[in-house]
């Protein structure tokens, strides 16, 4: 996945600075730069460097080194994000991946459906047939199968794409809610559902309209809800900074 290539679909362009990426996921943006690109830092002994350290990023690129993030890219740093919160380490995480790469060729988090119940990562596998039950594969385990319905799914948020398995739209407040991002839709920012427009371009008029949604509605055309949801969105991105 690299800015070079000719023919990128829209969840492989790299469209979000760190900065950007940072604000939506809630991480730091040097901790985002780190997790794409990596870092290097010096090992020292009795006050002198002994050696120079390169740590690989957390999110595999397919050699992409640049700063950007793609969609793929971000959603990968939610669940990372989402799963060191639940507990599972960073080196717990890249071992994850690595094995779910050898197991299922896919590298990303925003390739499948990853779950966590704070001790371990899972791998959804899909069902075989109509009549195979669903099943996860707990990494890191040496094959272990559990029951779906035993811990909590983090992809909730997430639209998979049906042919490819790729995640494809992502509902930030969840399903439910009107506000998207989607790579496909003003070059990935927030937007309201079925609309277009920017959550934050909502948010700014509510502001200058004093807060009052029905007149943010007269002026955008969009409904209450849709008004509502832009500038709870925008209020948890400023609240997180």
């Amino acid at each position: 996945m690299t800015a070079s290539t000719s023919a990128l679909h829209p969840w492989d362009v790299p469209a979000y600075t760190a900065a950007m990426a940072g604000r939506l996921v809630g991480l730091r943006p040097e901790r985002v730069r780190r997790w794409l690109v990596g870092y290097e830092y010096n090992y020292t002994a009795a006050g002198e460097t002994v050696r120079r350290i390169r740590k690989a990023p957390v999110i595999h690129r397919d050699g992409d080194e640049t700063p950007f993030a793609s969609f793929l890219d971000l959603i990968d740093l939610l669940f990372v994000r989402r799963f060191l919160d639940a507990g599972i380490s960073l080196q717990k995480l890249r071992r994850a991946l690595d094995e779910a790469d050898t197991l299922v060729g896919g590298h990303h988090f925003a390739q499948r459906s990853f779950f966590t119940d704070g001790r371990n990562v899972y791998l959804q596998v899909k069902k075989q047939s109509p009549t195979t039950a669903e099943s996860l594969l707990e990494l890191l385990s040496g094959g272990q199968w559990v029951i779906a319905p035993v811990i909590k799914d983090l992809a909730t948020e997430i639209k998979f794409h049906d042919a490819t398995g790729f995640a494809e739209r992502w509902y930030p407040l969840g399903p439910e809610t009107r506000v998207i991002v989607d790579p496909r839709i003003s070059f990935g920012a927030p937007t309201v559902l079925n609309r277009g427009i920017k959550t934050a371009n909502v948010f700014d008029l509510y502001m200058a309209e004093r807060e009052r949604v029905n007149a943010v509605c007269d002026w955008l055309q969009l409904q209450p809800e849709e008004v509502e949801d832009a500038v709870q969105f925008e209020q948890k991105l400023a609240a997180a900074a």
